[in-house]
């Protein structure tokens, strides 16, 4: 899953995706609504967690141009006031959540995994392919039983894979959804984690190499 956290608050923001990453999603900080919109216009995240009061431009006209701009992203928003009024009034100019300060990190991650299983197609809470059977929410794996000792990117990639269904993913749409702006678009890194997780998968193989095109299951 690939986030956009929008926070001013630089301690808090860095906090809130250190979370998100150990959860295996894959997480850009902006610190302003400016910076969130050109991010936003580029990368097609899954979720945007979204405070309400930012600098330069605000919380809610970061919203309402993603709603105009036709953008499939999930909004969370988050905001200092946790009335119904505000709550509704968030919610009225498109947001598909709202979460007020101060929260639990779980209930955070909770609510992003909700907001994004709303996405079209809505991919289902526990994914299964023939014995293997894996679930985001409690980031568990297994194969035949088996409990599967994941890395977060492993996971994360095998999660992104079975959305897909059979479709072919490149080594470059699984650097995009699963890691973030930060790698190297050069990296090796697509095929190191596919190999490490092919081994843990075991036999027989459930990842199929398409050469010159990518990934499937």
């Amino acid at each position: 899953m690939r986030v956009l956290v929008v926070e001013d608050q630089s301690d808090l923001a860095d906090s809130v995706a250190r979370v998100l990453r150990r959860e295996g999603m894959a997480v850009d900080v902006a610190y302003d609504g400016g910076s969130a919109l050109e991010r936003a216009t580029v990368v097609p995240y899954d979720v945007i967690v979204l405070d309400r009061d930012l600098p330069v431009v605000h919380g809610d006209d970061v919203c309402r141009t993603l709603v105009s701009q036709g953008s499939l992203s999930r909004v969370l928003m988050l905001t200092a006031s946790g009335t119904i009024a505000n709550r509704v009034e968030g919610l009225g100019i498109g947001a598909d959540d709202y979460l007020p300060k101060p929260f639990a990190y779980a209930e955070l991650v909770a609510r992003i995994r909700a907001v994004a299983r709303r996405s079209q197609p809505a991919a289902p809470p526990v994914l299964e392919h023939g014995d293997l059977r894996l679930d985001p929410a409690q980031r568990t794996a297994t194969r035949a039983g088996a409990r599967l000792n994941l890395s977060p990117k492993e996971f994360a990639v095998l999660e992104y894979l079975l959305t897909c269904g059979s479709r072919v993913v490149s080594a470059e749409e699984l650097l995009d959804r699963v890691w973030d702006e930060a790698t190297d678009p050069f990296t090796t890194t697509v095929k190191a984690t596919v190999n490490r997780l092919r081994t843990k998968l075991g036999d027989p193989p459930l990842i199929e190499t398409v050469p010159r095109a990518g990934y499937r299951i």
